[in-house]
C-alpha cells in the first residue's frame, strides 16, 4: 500500500509495497500494525490507520481481529514466540552447555540492539501504553517474561553457578538494561558490552564458593 501524505505511518518502506501485497490479509493486517505501535505507540494509533497501512478496511480488520486490544495481544504474542524461537535455537546448538547457552542469548539480544535503537523494545513500549495491570497483552509479557527468566535460570544452573536463581536475575538485569540503553543511547558499544558483562556475571557465578 501507499500511504497518502497526510497518513501518520509516514512513507513506505522500500520495497514494502510489494512485499506487502503478497501477504494474506491477516499477515498485512499484523504488519501494518506491527510498524504502527512501534512508531507511534499502541494506545495512539487507531483501527483506521491499521486499515489503511494494511491496504484494507476497518470491517475487514474486524472480521480477522474483534478488537484492537486482540489485534495487539496477537502481535505481541508473535513476538515472543519469536524470542521463544532463539532459545529453542542456542539450546539445540549448545546442548548442555549452559555457559555457552547464556552466551549465545546474550549475543542475540546484542544483535538485535540496532533495531531496537531504531524501533524501540516492543515489550517496554506495550507496557508503556497499557496501563491496566489486568490488560490480556500486559499478561502475556509478563507470562512470556516468567517463562524466559525459568528458561534462563536452567542454563545458568547448567553453567554450574552457585546460585542459578541469583545468577539470571542479574543477566536479566543486564539484557534489559542493554535493549533500554540502546533505545535511548546512553551507552556506546552496548552490544560488545553486554556480551562481555554476561560473560562476566557467569564466570563469576560458577565460581563463587
Amino acid at each position: 500500500m501507499t500511504s497518502s501524505p497526510t497518513s501518520p505511518s509516514g512513507p513506505p518502506r522500500p520495497g514494502r509495497d510489494s512485499r506487502i501485497a503478497r501477504l494474506p490479509p491477516r499477515e498485512r493486517i499484523l504488519d501494518a500494525a506491527e510498524e504502527l505501535f512501534l512508531l507511534e505507540g499502541v494506545r495512539a494509533v487507531g483501527v483506521q490507520a491499521i486499515a489503511e497501512r494494511a491496504n484494507t478496511t476497518k470491517m475487514a480488520l474486524y472480521r480477522h481481529f474483534a478488537t484492537k486490544d486482540a489485534l495487539i495481544e496477537e502481535w505481541l504474542r508473535i513476538v515472543a514466540a519469536g524470542y521463544a524461537s532463539a532459545f529453542d535455537r542456542v539450546e539445540a546448538e549448545h546442548p548442555e552447555d549452559g555457559r555457552a547457552q547464556v552466551l549465545a542469548v546474550a549475543r542475540f539480544v546484542a544483535d538485535g540492539l540496532p533495531d531496537v535503537a531504531r524501533r524501540g523494545c516492543p515489550f517496554v513500549n506495550s507496557i508503556a501504553g497499557l496501563p491496566d495491570a489486568g490488560h490480556p497483552a500486559r499478561r502475556l509479557v509478563e507470562e512470556h517474561k516468567a517463562r524466559q527468566r525459568r528458561r534462563l535460570t536452567a542454563m545458568c544452573e547448567r553453567a554450574g553457578a552457585t546460585a542459578p536463581d541469583d545468577l539470571s536475575a542479574e543477566i536479566t538485569f543486564l539484557l534489559e538494561g542493554a535493549q533500554v540503553s540502546a533505545q535511548n543511547g546512553s551507552v556506546d558499544r552496548a552490544g560488545d558490552r553486554l556480551v562481555a558483562m554476561v560473560a562476566a556475571a557467569v564466570d563469576r557465578g560458577a565460581a563463587a564458593p
